[in-house]
């Protein structure tokens, strides 16, 4: 398998690129607008064939780069099929493999961040990698404050879904805003400060509920366009409209 973690610094979002040696396919998770050119490059330098997007959720702080990657290359858009967006090509869901060759993405339903959140979990003959999107992050979590978000509904996804796969299972998250690149089902059942060390779902809830965050500033445009695959709506800030605007072109 080939298998690279792609860092978009604006947003602190990590893409996640899959491929299969055997067949050329390959896949990019969470794929942001702004690197578009940087991924098309690193498919092609690898010589591989992008045949599919996947997205963890609607995201609020990036616009995806499915749309324009679908312009680009004529791969797939796939999202979590419980949101039956007309601009997904595929619908992912629990219990349903998704395979890129002779790769297989087993999806596990994971709301909390939001209503429809999906993590993806590969196993391998080696080690099993868990991308865990914005559900559960290197020693902290997804917000639950916004857009459907539930704070009781997470701590049920982390600890029945996600905290029972093996301690082993690496565990690779959606963002990080420290410069950690991987973590651990054991590392994080242990050292997360808002998950692990037995901490109770109400003390979880009680938390979560009073961190005053402050409001997302990509958020009035990044879900209505994820909703609609990365499509630039009209109320981008000018600040944030260049990778639009090369997109806007083909």
């Amino acid at each position: 398998m080939i298998f690279k973690q792609l860092l978009e610094a604006d947003s602190s979002t990590y893409t996640y690129l899959i491929g299969c040696p055997e067949t050329g396919q390959a896949i990019l998770v969470d794929p942001v607008i702004d690197t578009v050119e940087r991924d098309l490059q690193i498919v092609k330098d690898l010589g591989l064939t992008l045949v599919a997007t996947l997205e963890t959720h609607v995201h609020a702080d990036h616009l995806t780069g499915a749309r324009r990657l679908k312009q680009r290359s004529g791969c797939r858009i796939a999202y979590p099929k419980m949101l039956a967006l007309p601009c997904a090509d595929i619908g992912l869901q629990e219990g349903e493999p998704f395979e890129v060759g002779s790769i297989a993405l087993h999806s596990l339903f994971t709301p909390g961040h939001t209503d429809h959140h999906h993590a993806y979990l590969i196993d391998t003959p080696v080690q099993k990698l868990l991308l865990t999107g914005d559900a559960l992050l290197i020693e902290g979590c997804g917000r639950t404050d916004f857009q459907s978000g539930d704070a009781g509904a997470l701590y049920n996804s982390i600890h029945n879904k996600l905290f029972s796969l093996p301690d082993e299972t690496l565990v690779y998250p959606g963002h990080d805003y420290e410069h950690r690149f991987v973590s651990s089902i054991a590392q994080e059942k242990a050292r997360n400060p808002r998950l692990g060390g037995g901490r109770s779902k109400d003390a979880f809830v009680e938390l979560m509920n009073g961190l005053d965050l402050p409001y997302p500033r990509k958020i009035d445009f990044a879900v209505p366009g994820n909703q609609a695959c990365g499509e630039c709506p009209a109320n981008v800030p000018e600040q944030f409209r260049g990778p639009c605007a090369a997109s806007d072109q083909g």
